[in-house]
């Protein structure tokens, strides 16, 4: 998978710019707040159709203006594709609109047909910091992987928010409305759930393998914290569990007038040696587990769409020491395309990448 170009118009700092990266591994250069990061949120735009800095999209629009865009074209296995995000500020919010190949589609037909990994600064918190943000990288992860996942997500985001109107007493409480609601948060999280547990065994088992070549005599478990506890692991017995916990907290629910059992509240786990990292593992420790797990969810993901996706690098690589940084560089091997910012060359990449030097929203080739 390959980007061949990017267009963007009054993007962040951007008012307009058409840029062709290289195949390969291209290097973005420059000080900081001249627009590296910038160009990367707009490069992942294209593959996951929203920022990865923010959930406030309108501050991805170039100051006091009403509409920006994303477009590009890329090549993959099925040929080219050309795509377009446009954000535009409303008397009503922010409301984003996509195309592929010319044609407007709904999200999330748009997602994924340029598959991306980021790793960002943020991401060295996935170890230590609230569930919310592993479940946001869960999420990311298998939309990218299987489209039957988003759309089962979105459904089951949908019923949980009339659930948690219908508790919260925004509409006349109603039995048998809740009695529906719940069927279909079992149907639907059922399958989250599913495909949240074959997901992490896999992802576990790599990253596991990834950081023991890195640092002998220990070993990272990655593991599903689900909700619901999972006894038999078969859509039956899941979805029999959900239904019985359901009950239970009912009353709980009731009270606290929000939903508190489904796969809205699972969590992942990470440990080694069978010490939990978030609360006995060192920084070294951590930076090792998330670089694993980066490296392990690129190559699901080439496994899985039998494509190379494309990597996004933040900042990262200052972020680590000479040696973390140089296992995670050689991990990752040939990648078809990557892009890598930095406030100076890193000596880690050698002479191999295409380096762009970014100043002021102007991207030139060195």
């Amino acid at each position: 998978m390959l980007l061949e170009h990017l267009t963007l118009a009054d993007v962040r700092n951007y008012a307009t710019l058409e840029f062709a990266p290289a195949p390969g591994l291209n290097l973005l250069v420059g000080s900081n707040a001249q627009g590296k990061s910038n160009l990367l949120e707009a490069i992942a735009m294209l593959g996951t159709g929203k920022s990865f800095r923010t959930s406030r999209e309108g501050e991805v629009i170039r100051f006091g203006l009403p509409l920006g865009s994303v477009s590009g074209s890329a090549r993959v296995g099925a040929g080219k594709i050309r795509l377009a995000c446009t954000i535009a500020r409303t008397p009503g919010g922010t409301r984003k609109h996509y195309t592929l190949n010319g044609e407007t589609v709904r999200y999330g037909t748009f997602l994924g047909s340029v598959k991306v990994v980021t790793f960002v600064p943020a991401d060295l918190a996935l170890i230590t910091g609230p569930p919310a943000l592993r479940r946001s990288f869960l999420n990311e992860a298998l939309s990218l992987a299987e489209p039957r996942y988003y759309r089962q997500l979105a459904r089951y985001r949908k019923t949980l928010g009339e659930k948690n109107a219908l508790l919260r007493g925004a509409v006349a409480f109603d039995p048998d409305l809740l009695a529906t609601y719940e069927s279909a948060l079992v149907e639907s999280g059922t399958a989250l759930m599913i495909a949240r547990r074959h997901y992490l065994a896999g992802l576990g088992e790599l990253a596991g393998g990834i950081a023991a070549g890195w640092v002998r005599g220990e070993r990272l478990e990655v593991r599903y914290l689900p909700n619901v506890p999972i006894e038999v692991p078969t859509e039956d017995a899941i979805a029999a569990a959900f239904r019985t916990r359901l009950a239970e907290q009912r009353g709980n629910e009731a009270a606290r007038k929000t939903s508190l059992v489904g796969p809205h509240r699972d969590d992942i786990g990470f440990s080694a040696d069978a010490q939990a990292l978030a609360a006995y593992g060192s920084q070294g420790q951590n930076r090792t587990a998330v670089l694993a797990l980066k490296v392990a969810e690129y190559t699901i993901l080439r496994q899985r769409t039998a494509e190379a996706p494309l990597l996004l690098l933040d900042d990262v690589l200052s972020e680590l020491d000479p040696l973390r940084a140089q296992r995670f560089v050689e991990a990752l091997g040939g990648v078809e395309q990557a892009f890598v910012t930095a406030t100076q060359r890193p000596p880690v990449l050698g002479d191999g990448p295409t380096v762009w030097e970014i100043a002021a929203a102007t991207v030139r080739a060195c």
